[in-house]
């Protein structure tokens, strides 16, 4: 029993090491012998492309589609490989015998290999003792060898034939196994490489032909059958497009953009080369405008490079693959053609170098990063695009800036849309055009874009979606050398209404603004800010009596209570909300919404939500024909719960009489603050300096018509508003102060006068709230007649005022210049400014504070 379970481990460990060492090649064929079990032991089953000789160990995709490079593949069923039939037997149940290179070459059935080993004195070479690795090509590679190339190599047998077999031989044995994606095999012929690509799909290539029947081992080496002739290979890509007549343009640009020496450097490339005939269909426009711009130019090239190998024998389907631009490609098959992005343009394959391979393509392959803003747009949005065009938009963006293209699908240009005046067809193209490069990343939640008309678009961020305004970006978004492009579901329609305005104007919403003006909330509908409101129309009220509306209206908690559940702190439009499942949006009242969109519908609450999407300056209104009611929420009077009952059928509401509303805090309403400020048309300040011998006179005169200068500070909150008004009148026509400095040896006299008709400047605080009013009045009156004291004279009405500032009697405030004076009768000051000591003597100042308190 222990020497049973030791042999049976000892297997284990085996199968182990050997699944763990075998490689993509092994796994194919091992997964072809399973699918052909039922044919008998050691049966693999094989892909032959209908029409050719071609035939695959084939993928798991590639067998159950019944097809290869998209072409019709019947089932073959052959022996694996080291395998034999037996006559008379199921399967292949014996092992092939092992021979020597030559010998082993005619068991492959590699019937022109051997003979070309004869001819060119090869055979003894591989007949004899060593450890080779041949890469022999099938009788039908020996066909397609162009025949003037065969013809010279049978013809000088000793010479190019033996060179060129031993070119498809190395002095060590490898196995597919052995064979890593990359390497490279010195070959007999001058020590010059084989390039090994190993694929994830099971194909191995040696520069770039397929080993279609690999690891037939032998006594002194092992043979691979691959399905070309190969010939030796020094050059690099470099050295390629730099000779060749038909990619003189390619080596211009390569060399422009400072790519081309990278094509000469070591590595593992695939270049798809646009031949001089594929740059002419691009015109001469685009060419000059690709040549000016070296990040553009780069980008290009780049789009056009692998940075792998990728040999079109190895490529069985389409499959994507990330150039050096960024962006991905997909190269595909259409029989024996290559396909790039699914259109046939390679018109000669394979060509192998020492760094990379080579595809000759018949067209330029123009990468997002190197098209025109308007060069984006693709054939989904082709009708933004015309109509872009023909109102006269494209011709209007500058070559040199950048934008933003927010392309609506065509099925968003209905009828009605394209019948409209081109003149406001335009003003809706224009929003769709944003002055600036904005890509998908650079978007964020609460952001305005601007556009090209003026107009300011929001930015909404949500779990699954990213949305401007009432539409969501779908999958797709571009970037361009100069701007980029979102794939948009819908039209936009920017807001120009608040909620408040929406639903006055809209006349079927009067009963909910009734409402909401009771709760004292109407201010809410007009402030700015986001939110989301589920606004139950005129309809939902028609079962009840405005006599019991006022019942509701009595009770300012449970009113509230009920208006708020109607909105929501956010922007929640249709698209942005998850599909199929509920969406929670917790409500200013503090309990949740629950959102529903499927089906391109909206409900809140199982209610179904008729017109949704109306976007609002400050937010968004979806239109409902039914009160909403928390559903945690129980109602504690009879009459009350009657009311709500007629109202909301959709949940069964509760009734509990010890229960109260509670107050709710009204910290999401907002404190508006206005600063209203009237300039006086014109003011004219004169200053004149006239003297004698004894007299020196400084005169300032400030001239103006009667004007009225206005500030107005606004506070506005809830329950109250509080409002500052401060007003400076002033009536007379002329104003004149004027300084006169008089002095002899032993005095020096200042005197100020102010002259002007009997006037009174009125400085007045307004405080008005609710349900108290508090003023304060600031008087400052002038002389009834001009005089060369100063006397300030200030009464004060209102309580809890520190201080007045007067303009008369403060000497400091007299020396001021003409601007900060007219800037303190316009702004106000609300701090003391000091007076400064005068000797005996001068001009005596007295202030004269009087407080009343407003009852």
């Amino acid at each position: 029993m222990k020497l049973l379970f030791a042999a049976a481990f000892a297997l284990f460990v085996l199968s182990t090491f050997d699944k763990a060492d075998s490689s993509a090649y092994d796994k194919i064929v091992a997964h072809s012998r399973i699918r052909a079990r039922k044919e008998g032991p050691n049966v693999c089953a094989l892909q032959q492309v209908m029409g050719t000789q071609k035939k695959y160990f084939s993928t798991c995709r590639n067998w159950y589609q019944g097809a290869i490079c998209g072409k019709k593949a019947t089932v073959l069923y052959e022996c694996c490989p080291g395998y034999m039939k037996l006559d008379g037997m199921r399967g292949c149940p014996a092992v092939a015998p092992i021979d020597n290179v030559y010998g082993t070459l005619g068991l492959v059935k590699a019937i022109s290999t051997q003979r070309y080993s004869d001819m060119s004195k090869l055979r003894p070479e591989i007949e004899g003792s060593g450890s080779f690795t041949f890469f022999a090509p099938s009788n039908e590679a020996w066909e397609l060898l162009d025949e003037e190339m065969r013809n010279a190599l049978v013809s000088n047998v000793n010479i190019e034939l033996y060179n060129a077999l031993h070119y498809h031989m190395a002095n060590k044995r490898f196995l597919t196994k052995d064979m890593k994606n990359g390497m490279t095999i010195t070959s007999m012929y001058n020590d010059l490489g084989l390039f090994i690509n190993h694929y994830s799909n099971g194909v191995v290539t040696v520069n770039c032909a397929r080993i279609m029947h690999g690891n037939q081992v032998a006594t002194n080496g092992v043979v691979h059958v691959i399905d070309r002739v190969i010939s030796a290979v020094g050059n690099t890509i470099q050295d390629y497009i730099e000779v060749d007549d038909d990619l003189t343009t390619l080596s211009d640009m390569a060399r422009d953009s400072g790519l081309l020496d990278k094509l000469g450097q070591p590595g593992q490339y695939t270049l798809f080369a646009p031949t001089n005939e594929a740059f002419d269909k691009l015109g001469k426009d685009v060419l000059e405008r690709l040549m000016g711009d070296k990040d553009v130019l780069r980008a290009l090239l780049n789009f056009h490079l692998l940075n792998s190998v990728q040999c079109a024998e190895a490529i069985m389907t389409g499959t994507s693959y990330e150039t050096l631009e960024g962006n991905n490609i997909e190269v595909g098959c259409d029989g024996d053609s290559l396909t790039v992005n699914g259109i046939k343009m390679v018109m000669k394959k394979d060509l192998v170098a020492t760094n990379g391979v080579i595809h000759l393509i018949e067209d330029v392959l123009m990468p997002d990063s190197a098209k025109q803003v308007m060069e984006l747009v693709g054939s989904s949005q082709s009708t933004f695009g015309d109509m872009v065009s023909e109102l006269g938009l494209s011709a209007a963006m500058r070559p040199e800036a950048e934008y933003t293209l927010l392309a609506p699908f065509n099925t968003a240009f209905t009828d009605e849309v394209m019948s409209m005046d081109q003149r406001f067809l335009r003003i809706i193209l224009e929003n769709h055009i944003l002055k600036h490069k904005i890509v998908l990343g650079q978007l964020y939640n609460g952001q305005r874009l601007e556009t090209i008309g003026g107009k300011f678009l929001r930015v909404f961020i949500y779990r699954t979606a990213v949305c401007i305004e009432n539409s969501c970006l779908v999958r797709g978004s571009k970037e361009g050398s100069n701007g980029a492009l979102h794939l948009m579901r819908t039209l936009l329609k920017p807001a120009e209404k608040n909620m408040f305005e929406i639903l006055t104007g809209n006349g079927g919403f009067k009963i909910f603004l009734s409402l909401v003006e009771a709760a004292g909330l109407t201010d809410l509908l007009k402030q700015e800010g986001g939110f989301t409101l589920f606004a139950p129309s005129d309809k939902a009220f028609a079962s009840v009596s405005e006599r019991e509306l006022d019942l509701l209206k009595g009770d300012m908690n449970a009113l509230r209570t009920v208006v708020l559940y109607h909105f929501n702190n956010g922007v929640f439009i249709g698209g942005g909300l998850e599909t199929g499942v509920t969406n929670l949006l917790k409500s200013l009242q503090g309990s949740n919404l629950r959102v529903l969109f499927a089906n391109s519908s909206m409900q809140v609450n199982s209610v179904q939500v008729p017109e949704s999407d109306i976007m609002a300056t400050n937010g968004v209104v979806h239109f409902v024909n039914s009160l909403l009611y928390p559903r945690d929420i129980p109602v504690p009077s009879q009459y009350l719960l009657g009311l709500l009952k007629r109202l909301i059928t959709y949940i069964q509401i509760k009734y509990a009489p010890d229960f109260e509303y509670k107050e709710i805090p009204l910290t999401f309403m907002k404190r508006i603050i206005t600063r209203v400020v009237q300039e006086v048309p014109e003011t004219k300040v004169t200053r004149v300096i006239s003297g004698d011998s004894t007299v020196t006179k400084v005169t300032r005169v400030i001239e103006n018509d009667p004007s009225f200068t206005k500030v107005t500070r606004v506070i506005e909150n809830d329950p109250s508003i509080t409002k500052v008004t401060r007003v400076i009148e002033s009536n007379p026509s002329i104003t004149k102060v004027t300084r006169v400095i008089e002095g002899d040896p032993s005095i020096t006299k200042v005197t100020r006068v102010i002259e002007g008709d009997p006037s009174i400047t009125k400085v007045t605080r307004v405080i008005e709230g609710d349900p108290s009013i508090t003023k304060v009045t600031r008087v400052i009156e002038g002389p009834q007649y001009s005089v060369s004291s100063a006397t300030s004279n200030i009464e004060l009405e209102g309580a809890d005022l520190s201080h007045v500032t007067t303009i008369e009697g403060n000497t400091q405030l007299l020396d001021l210049d003409s601007e900060r004076i007219t800037k303190f009768i316009q702004e106000g000051n609300p701090r003391r400014i000091p007076g400064r000591r005068y000797p005996a003597g001068t001009r005596r100042r007295t202030r004269l504070a009087h407080d009343r308190k407003q009852e």
